[in-house]
C-alpha cells in the first residue's frame, strides 16, 4: 500500500535572486541528513494545507515570513526515508520574504549560497536532478519521480505542465 509522508521543501531566494538560503544539517549526530545541505521544510500536519505547511516550516526554521511563494514542482520519493518510507514533496521557491533569517536552527547552520554553484555542495545525490528546475525560468510546474534504495537514487524522470 502506498501511504507517503507528505512534506514541503522550500528554497528562499535572496533579494538579488542570485543566492538561496540553505541549512547545513550539522547539529544532530543521529540526523539521516547529517553533513548535507538542504532547503527548508518538513512534514505536513493533518490540520494544514501545503502552503500553510511551507509558511510554518520557513517561520520555524528560518524566522522569516514568506510573502511570495511559487510552487515549482512535486516529487514522489519512494523508498527515501531512513526506514524506506515513501515521501511526496511539494517543492516551493520563496521569491520574497520579510524579516531577517536565523543564522542557525536545531538542524544546523543557515547560510546563503550562490545558485550557480549549488552542485558543489554536499547534498542528497537526487537533489542535483531537480534543483535546476527550481531555479530556471520555465514557468511550468514539474512533477517528478525519484525512487531511492539504500540512500541512493535509482532514476529520475519528470514531466512539466
Amino acid at each position: 500500500m502506498y501511504r507517503p509522508i507528505i512534506g514541503t521543501l522550500g528554497y528562499i531566494l535572496s533579494p538579488d535572486r542570485n543566492q538561496t538560503l540553505l541549512v547545513h544539517r550539522n547539529a544532530r549526530p543521529g540526523d539521516p541528513h547529517l553533513g548535507k545541505y538542504n532547503g527548508l521544510g518538513g512534514k505536513m500536519r493533518p490540520d494544514e494545507d501545503v502552503v500553510g505547511c511551507m509558511r510554518r516550516e520557513i517561520k520555524e526554521e528560518a524566522g522569516i515570513d514568506c510573502e511570495e511563494i511559487v510552487l515549482r514542482g512535486t516529487i514522489n520519493w519512494t523508498g527515501f526515508g531512513g526506514e524506506g518510507e515513501d515521501w511526496f514533496g511539494f517543492i516551493f521557491r520563496i521569491d520574497r520574504f520579510s524579516g531577517t533569517p536565523f543564522v542557525a536552527n536545531e538542524e544546523g547552520a543557515l547560510s546563503w549560497h550562490p545558485i550557480a554553484s549549488l552542485a558543489s555542495l554536499p547534498m542528497w545525490e537526487g537533489d542535483r536532478h531537480f534543483l535546476p528546475l527550481v531555479f530556471d525560468d520555465d514557468p511550468r510546474v514539474f512533477h517528478g519521480h525519484l525512487p531511492y534504495r539504500n540512500g541512493r537514487p535509482l532514476c529520475w524522470r519528470y514531466t512539466r505542465i
